[in-house]
């Protein structure tokens, strides 16, 4: 395996990734090519096909924003293989690579590698990576809002609706110019530039925006009497499953996340079951909000590495 034969990632290998991922749907909320090009930067991706399977790869992500379990610098971070088998990839990559970790690997995938014979000889090993499980939510209740658990969600709402004269569109290009200055200013009063975290988000956002066409995933936005206050980016998982990629919101404007929520759950995942809400990231207040609006299950990731 030559790992110098692979390439960054461009828009136009958007064909390619989509070819896989409608072959083999993902699970994890990372794994759409909407994901993985917008944070392409951040995470240095490379990616290459061997044996069938896309492999994506970063030579320095855990070098520069995360250590790896074995903390040594030069550890390759990879994502699962997507393709026809990828526990026997996951099992070549670890016979044919030292010092690699693969990230994100959902439950389903952990439970056929427990299967294998020869994971004890590789000395492979796992552990749950709780920071980046993902939170699911069935989609029609997510837009109901019923039951007491949701009380304060739905009160919200109705304070939104009853207090603001509002008006929802899907984005378009003229949208878009609206979606870029909300997101200048939310990122003014929230900060971003005192936050290397935000700013990357920031960077993430404006590729989506900038190639918005290209990606052809869907988007949102929420006026108040001609002010852009809110919106949202998002697109199908699989086919079950919408994922939420973006979701931004004034807050002065009370209710206003629970009503962008609400709208483009209404008029842009008609066809889906339920909407993946992406990580909490390890952040407690993050982590409070996501389970706060009682999710239906929870998409478990966990870490493969090799035991010194």
């Amino acid at each position: 395996m030559d790992l110098n034969l692979a390439q960054p990632i461009e828009i136009m290998d958007k064909g390619l990734f989509d070819e896989f991922l409608k072959k083999y749907p993902p699970e994890i909320s990372e794994m759409t090519f909407t994901n993985l090009f917008i944070w392409r930067d951040y995470y240095n991706y490379l990616y290459m096909e061997y044996n069938n399977h896309l492999l994506i790869f970063s030579k320095d992500y855990l070098k520069k924003h995360k250590e790896s379990i074995s903390k040594n610098p030069e550890t390759l971070f990879f994502l699962y293989p997507v393709g026809p088998t990828p526990i026997q990839i996951i099992v070549d990559l670890f016979e044919l690579l030292d010092n690699i970790e693969i990230h994100r690997v959902p439950e389903s995938l952990i439970n056929k590698l427990e299967t294998r014979d020869d994971i004890s000889t590789l000395n492979i090993k796992w552990k749950d990576d709780r920071d980046n499980w993902d939170y699911v939510y069935e989609k029609d209740k997510l837009i109901s809002l019923s039951g007491r658990k949701l009380y304060q969600k739905r009160k919200w709402l109705k304070v939104f609706q009853e207090n603001n004269d509002f008006e929802f569109y899907l984005c378009s290009n003229e949208r878009l110019e609206d979606c870029k200055h909300l997101q200048i200013e939310w990122c003014d009063m929230n900060e971003c530039k005192k936050n290397p975290d935000l700013e990357e988000e920031h960077k993430a956002i404006n590729y989506a925006r900038i190639n918005y066409e290209q990606l052809k995933f869907k988007g949102g936005i929420l006026y108040v009497k001609g002010k852009p206050i809110a919106y949202t980016m998002g697109e199908n998982l699989n086919q079950d499953t919408a994922v939420i990629h973006i979701e931004k919101a004034l807050a002065e404007y009370q209710g206003s996340y629970q009503a962008i929520n609400n709208l483009f759950l209404k008029y842009c995942c008609e066809a889906v079951k339920f909407v993946n809400r992406e990580q909490d990231l390890g952040d407690a207040g993050l982590r409070q909000a996501k389970s706060s609006y009682n999710p239906h299950h929870m998409v478990k990731k966990s870490i493969i590495y090799r035991e010194a």
